[in-house]
């Protein structure tokens, strides 16, 4: 089959900003100074093994949190009228029109000592650190893409057939049976949406924990610190993490179609 002359912007844009790059990181990544291939940098990665496994923690914990919060809303949300569910949806989104760096630090201001948040606590008699711990970086990787999990599972719910539900309450299922024979398979395309799109920025991003998780850095902040002083390191680092991401979403497309044959 022959390639469209319209797809070339596109192959062309794939090719300098995704091909060449990644290509790159491989390069360096099994190199050494003098060029010479080599694994003594994934040798040198290993180093960070503690770091690479707290990141994984915290992206799952926030997915977690992010799809607890966000299934409930979705549903509430797709049950509204449509005018309404756009108002709705505008409203989750007008954080995101705000620089990313911007929205941490008003994180850093309200959760920091003497801060507006821990000045109430303590007039509650309640003394607790609010900031510099792993707790206020899920919070904030919890904020930061919650709007991501909310969208696809919103997308999917809003485009059930209302007469499923109907023929289903007519066949004498009550709300909890309808919940679960019904809307929850038909959803869980939207949730593994959800949680790949919430999962893996989770855990490549980085200054969420360099400003609200005090010295527990993320193994995005250490690539992007290694990356300055050692192309070679920072690069295997960066490639391990990326196959870890890549056996994820294989995972999560292959549940899919599993989950999508069982409906």
């Amino acid at each position: 089959m022959k390639t469209k002359k319209t797809a070339y912007p596109y192959l062309l844009w794939m090719l300098l900003f995704t091909i060449v790059p990644i290509g790159m990181v491989i390069y360096y990544a099994f190199t050494d100074e003098q060029g010479n291939f080599t694994f003594e940098m994934f040798v040198n990665a290993s180093d960070y093994s503690q770091v690479f496994l707290y990141s994984l923690w915290i992206a799952l914990i926030s997915t977690f949190i992010c799809l607890v919060l966000a299934y409930p809303l979705s549903f509430m949300i797709s049950r509204c009228e449509e005018h309404k569910q756009s108002m709705i949806i505008m409203f989750i989104m007008v954080p995101m029109w705000m620089n990313f760096l911007l929205r941490i630090y008003a994180w850093v201001l309200i959760l920091q000592n003497y801060g507006p948040l821990d000045t109430m606590l303590n007039f509650l008699g309640i003394d607790i650190t609010l900031i510099g711990n792993s707790g206020a970086t899920i919070l904030g990787m919890v904020y930061e893409f919650l709007p991501f999990m909310i969208l696809p599972i919103h997308t999917v719910m809003s485009k059930i057939d209302n007469s499923l539900i109907e023929a289903a309450q007519d066949l004498g299922a009550n709300k909890f049976y309808v919940f679960k024979n019904v809307i929850f398979p038909l959803s869980v395309p939207g949730i593994i949406s959800g949680i790949t799109m919430v999962f893996v920025p989770t855990a490549s991003t980085f200054l969420v924990a360099q400003y609200l998780g005090g010295t527990q850095f993320m193994i995005g902040d250490v690539i992007e610190r290694v990356f300055q002083s050692d192309h070679h390191t920072g690069s295997a680092i960066a490639l391990v993490l990326m196959v870890v991401i890549l056996g994820f979403l294989v995972f999560m497309n292959r549940f899919g179609d599993e989950e999508a044959v069982g409906v």
